[in-house]
C-alpha cells in the first residue's frame, strides 16, 4: 500500500533492486517505525522438473517449485515485483491476507485486476494488518496454482510471543498435487467436453511425492527432528482438487492456530485439512524414540461420485539418518477411509477462538443481513454440433444459488472504482435461492444453472450472516469455500436443510473460530458471520479448481464508509490491462 506511506510505486520497483535506495527511502518514512519493508522479485518462468520418472517443463517462481518462503512480521510492508516471462496470463493472490482498503493488492485475475500478460510485469504493494500466522500465496489464473505457489509466514511484532509455548523450531510443510499430463490441457479439454478431468497422479509434500509411488523412494520429504523437542509445522494444503488427512505415526499433533487465527489448543492423532487452509500444529517429539524414523501420510477426504485421486503420499519424520529403502518399510500412520465424513466432522467441532482479552471474538452479535447460498454441482446444456460427457450428456457445471459465475472482460474492482458497471457486472445476485427444494434430498429435475457476472452490493459495516447450504445435485460433498479481504466466525454447521428456525439457537456465539476458508459439510450446511469492514470487490469461491473452473464462485461489492480511512485507494499505476 505504497499510497498509505507517501511512497509511490516507481520508486516501490526502484528500491526493491537497489538496496541503497531503498534504505534511503525507509530513512525518509518515518511512518514505517511501525513495522519493516520487505521486497522480493517473483520471476514467473518455466523449468524442467522431473518427478515420478516424469520430466515436464513447469511454470515456477524463481526456478523453485515449490516457490520462496516470504517470511514478515504483523505490520510490516510487503513488496513484491513480478516479471512474468511465461506464454500464460499470470495474477497472484496472498491467501488470507485482509488487503485492508487495497484490492488491487489482492489478485484474483478479472476480479481485482487484469491479469499479467506475458512479458509485463506488475508489483503488489500491502501491509500485513493486525494479522499473524501461516498463510500462503498461489496464482490466480486457470490451474496454474498446481506449480506456483508457497508460504507466507506472518510472525508477531516484535516482543510479542505466541499464545502458547515457543516452540523449538518451525516448519512449514505444504502438501500439493502432481500431475504427469499438463494441467492446462486438462482442465481446458473437461471445459470442451463437458466432463469431469483427469486427477492427479500424486500427492506431495512439498513438492516431492515420497516413497508410495513409482520411482519416487529419492523424492521424498524428511523431517530431520531431535527427541523431546516442540515443533510447529505450518500446514498448507495447496492441493488443486482435494481435502486431505494427515497424521503422523506414533505421534499426536496439537492445534494452535488455523488460517492465521489462534485456537484454543486441541490434540488428535488424525486432522483434515482442506484446499486453502492452512493450520499451525504443534508436535513434541518422543524423548526415547523405538525407532530411528516414522511416516507422516496424506490421503484425500471425498464424497465424489467421480473419479478422485485415491492414493497415499508419505514423508518421513527422521530421528536419525535413514537409506531410501528404509522409508520404504516404515508403517503408515492409521487415517480414516476417503469417505470417513464422521472423522471430519469430530475433528471440526474442535475448533474453537481463544476469545481472550488479547484475542477477542468480536462476533456480529445483531444481523443486519441474513443470506443463504445454495453450494453445489450442475448441468449446461450439450451444444448442438457436438457429444457431451457429463451426466446424460449434459456438461458439468457449478453454481451458488444456481447462478454459474461468467468471467468478465475487465476487473470488477476497476469498473467499480471507475462506477462502470455496464455490460461488466450486474449487482442482483440473488440472496435466496431462486428454486427452493429439498438441498440434500432428492434432486430437482431441471439441474441446469444460470450464467451471469452478478454481485452482492453492501453498505460499509453491514453485519451478515451467510448460511452455506449443501446440495446433491451430481451427489452430495463438501466444498472449501475461500472467502477473499475477510476473515468470518463460524457460528453453527449441522447436516440436512439449515432450520431458520431451529438453528440460529445452536449458534456460538461466544467463542466460533475464525477462518477465511471453510468446508460446507457433505449434505449439510454452515454459517459464518462477518462486519463488511473493507471495502472493495471480493471474490467468494470454491478452493476446489474444478468447481472453479465450472463457476463454482461470486463477488461481494463492499461500498465505501463515509470516512477518508473507509474508502477504497486509488489504483496504482502499474495495474495490468485486459
Amino acid at each position: 500500500m505504497g499510497a498509505r506511506h507517501g511512497l509511490r510505486r516507481g520508486h516501490a520497483a526502484a528500491a526493491s533492486t537497489c538496496p541503497f535506495l531503498a534504505f534511503a527511502v525507509l530513512l525518509a518514512l518515518p511512518a514505517l517505525a511501525a513495522g519493516d519493508t520487505h521486497y522480493y522479485t517473483f520471476n514467473v518462468q518455466m523449468t524442467n522438473v522431473t518427478r515420478l520418472c516424469v520430466t515436464k517443463s513447469i511454470p515456477t517462481v524463481n526456478g523453485q517449485f515449490p516457490g520462496p518462503k516470504l517470511v514478515v512480521r504483523e505490520g510490516d510492508r510487503l513488496v513484491v515485483k513480478v516479471h512474468n516471462h511465461i506464454n500464460y496470463n499470470v495474477s497472484f493472490h496472498w491467501h488470507g491476507v485482509r488487503q485492508m482498503r487495497n484490492g488491487w493488492a489482492d489478485g484474483p485475475s478479472y476480479i481485482t485486476q487484469c491479469p499479467i500478460q506475458g512479458g509485463q510485469s506488475y508489483v503488489y504493494d500491502f501491509t500485513v494488518t493486525g494479522q499473524r500466522g501461516t498463510l500462503w500465496w498461489h496464482a490466480h489464473f486457470s490451474w496454474l496454482r498446481v506449480h506456483l505457489y508457497g508460504p507466507l509466514v506472518i510472525l508477531p511484532k516484535r516482543g510479542e510471543g505466541y499464545p502458547f509455548p515457543r516452540p523449538y523450531k518451525e516448519v512449514p510443510i505444504l502438501f500439493g498435487e502432481w500431475f504427469n499430463g499438463d494441467t492446462e490441457s486438462i482442465i481446458n479439454q473437461a471445459l470442451q467436453t463437458g466432463g469431469g478431468p483427469n486427477v492427479s497422479d500424486a500427492y506431495t509434500f512439498n513438492g516431492l511425492p515420497g516413497p508410495t509411488y513409482n520411482c519416487s523412494a529419492q523424492d521424498t520429504y524428511k523431517l530431520k527432528v531431535k527427541p523431546g523437542r516442540t515443533y510447529m509445522l505450518r500446514l498448507i494444503n495447496s492441493a488443486l482438487n482435494d481435502e486431505l488427512f494427515f497424521g503422523i505415526a506414533n505421534h499426536t499433533l496439537t492445534v494452535v492456530e488455523a488460517d492465521a487465527n489462534y485456537v484454543k489448543p486441541f490434540t488428535v492423532q488424525t486432522l483434515v485439512i482442506s484446499p486453502g487452509q492452512t493450520m499451525n500444529v504443534l508436535l513434541t517429539t518422543t524423548p526415547n524414540p523405538s525407532s530411528p524414523a516414522y511416516a507422516m501420510a496424506v490421503s484425500p477426504y471425498t464424497n465424489s461420485q467421480g473419479t478422485f485421486d485415491n492414493t497415499t503420499a508419505a514423508a518421513v519424520l527422521e530421528y536419525a539418518p535413514t537409506p531410501p529403502a528404509a522409508a520404504r518399510t516404515l508403517p503408515l500412520p492409521s487415517l480414516p477411509l476417503y469417505n470417513d465424513t464422521g472423522a471430519v466432522t469430530n475433528f471440526s467441532r474442535n475448533f474453537r477462538s481463544l476469545a481472550s482479552a488479547e484475542y477477542p471474538a468480536l462476533v456480529p452479535m445483531a444481523v443486519d443481513r441474513h443470506v443463504l447460498f445454495t453450494v453445489g454441482l450442475g448441468t449446461d446444456p450439450c451444444p448442438s454440433n457436438q457429444t457431451c460427457q457429463g451426466p446424460n450428456g449434459t456438461k458439468f457445471a457449478a453454481s451458488i444459488n444456481n447462478n454459474s459465475f461468467f468471467r468478465p472482460r475487465t476487473a470488477l474492482l476497476e469498473a467499480h472504482y471507475q462506477r462502470r458497471y455496464a455490460g461488466v457486472l450486474l449487482a442482483n445476485f440473488p440472496t435466496t435461492p431462486p428454486h427452493p427444494f429439498n438441498y440434500t434430498g432428492t434432486p430437482p429435475n431441471n439441474t441446469f444453472v444460470m450464467h451471469g457476472t452478478r454481485v452482492v452490493p453492501l453498505a460499509f459495516n453491514t453485519s451478515v450472516e451467510l448460511v452455506l447450504q449443501g446440495t446433491s445435485i451430481q451427489g452430495a460433498e463438501s466444498h472449501p469455500l475461500h472467502l477473499h479481504g475477510y476473515d468470518f466466525f463460524v457460528v453453527g454447521q449441522g447436516f440436512g436443510n439449515f432450520d431458520p428456525v431451529n438453528d440460529p439457537p445452536k449458534y456460538n456465539l461466544a467463542d466460533p473460530v475464525e477462518r477465511n476458508t471453510i468446508s460446507v459439510p457433505t449434505a449439510g450446511w454452515v454459517a459464518l458471520r462477518f462486519f463488511a469492514d473493507n471495502p472493495g470487490v471480493w471474490l467468494m469461491h470454491c478452493h476446489f479448481d474444478v468447481h472453479l473452473s465450472w463457476g463454482l464462485s461470486m463477488a461481494w461489492l463492499v461500498n465505501d464508509g463515509p470516512l477518508p480511512n473507509q474508502k477504497m485507494l486509488p489504483p496504482p499505476s502499474d495495474l495490468p490491462k485486459c
